[in-house]
């Protein structure tokens, strides 16, 4: 009788969760609300060409990195969220969040004279009709990012972090020499590195383990065309000359519809994970969810196959709901084990 090659999946892909269970990864990163208004349209304004949404509900969500926190969690690990916030009411809407979701706010740094950043999403008629973002973006000043320094070492020195991952969203809590001085202190307890880059601090990252850009971010750092159609060959030896340029083991480009795009330098390989078909309601935080998923599973020793199926499959996963959410784990199981090759 032949092996019930399901089952046998299913069984591998449970232990592979299993291995994430307790991991402790610190993300650092700009962190943001995320507050949705959703309601119903019945008319258009007399003041302007523009519908009226009569309110029906209001939602309040954890963004940024704080959405890497939240699926790493739902993956099982064990995440610490390291973030500057402002000493203002929106602050304190952020830490009831933090507190509901049972995530620790040790981590996180409130700056007199500074903003939380909310954006507000109005939903009409089950239409995204506008993004209202209240924030101001303004860099650390010297004393601030000693201040955060500080506290990002002593997170390390008092726990045993297996991985930090920089959630960077160009919100101003990153400068280089912060980046270098993080990277440098992680290297020294032998930890894990991986980061999810945007562009004012692209070429700042360097000595990591995994560099996780998506293709907008990529044309962006590396000064490409936007509407260049690039073929895998082009991603292949851009992700190839920055990986050795800025000493990078592994880089790995999302490119929605075309899949995960892959550089190991360490093998000196390429692998392409083409995309699943998906129904998308919205790709909010896919990339939040990419890079806990890819973490993990290098961190814990899985190939660079699994690692992209896990990935895609996982990035795919979350685009099907409205706004941004964590990794539903039991779907990403299930997904795995019909999608994973016969071992």
């Amino acid at each position: 009788m032949p092996p019930n090659f399901f089952e046998m999946k299913k069984e591998h892909v449970e232990q592979i969760f299993e291995e994430f269970k307790n991991a402790k990864i610190l993300v650092i990163g700009d962190v943001m609300i995320d507050c949705y208004l959703t309601g119903k349209v019945t008319r258009i304004s007399p003041e302007a060409p523009v519908p009226i949404v009569n309110v029906q509900s209001r939602t309040y969500r954890l963004g940024g990195a704080a959405n890497v926190a939240l699926n790493l969690k739902s993956l099982g690990a064990d995440p610490i969220l390291c973030s500057v916030i402002g000493s203002d009411s929106k602050a304190k809407v952020f830490y009831n969040l933090m507190e509901d979701c049972d995530l620790t706010s040790d981590a996180i740094v409130p700056m007199y004279g500074r903003r939380t950043t909310i954006k507000y999403r109005i939903i009409g008629n089950n239409c995204h009709i506008v993004r209202v973002d209240d924030e101001k973006v303004q860099s650390l000043k010297e004393r601030e990012k000693r201040q955060f320094l500080t506290t990002v070492e002593q997170i390390i020195d008092h726990n045993e972090i297996d991985a930090v991952i920089f959630e960077d969203y160009d919100k101003g809590l990153f400068s280089k020499d912060l980046i270098s001085e993080i990277i440098n202190f992680a290297h020294k307890k032998n930890i894990y590195v991986a980061v999810d880059p945007k562009e004012k601090n692209f070429n700042n990252y360097t000595n990591v383990n995994l560099f996780k850009p998506n293709m907008k971010e990529m044309s962006k750092g590396l000064h490409v065309e936007d509407n260049a159609e690039l073929t895998l060959e082009e991603i292949h030896d851009l992700a190839k000359g920055f990986a050795e340029r800025q000493n990078i083991d592994k880089v790995m480009v999302t490119m929605s519809a075309k899949g995960i795009a892959f550089y190991d330098r360490q093998n000196d390989t390429f692998h392409h994970q083409p995309a699943f078909h998906r129904r998308v309601s919205d790709v909010s935080g896919a990339g939040d969810t990419v890079i806990s998923v890819a973490t993990l599973f290098l961190l814990k020793g899985h190939s660079v196959e699994e690692t992209c199926l896990a990935s895609n499959l996982a990035g795919g996963i979350v685009c099907e709901y409205v706004g941004v959410v964590p990794i539903n784990i039991a779907q990403l199981k299930d997904e795995m084990a019909k999608n994973a090759p016969n071992r």
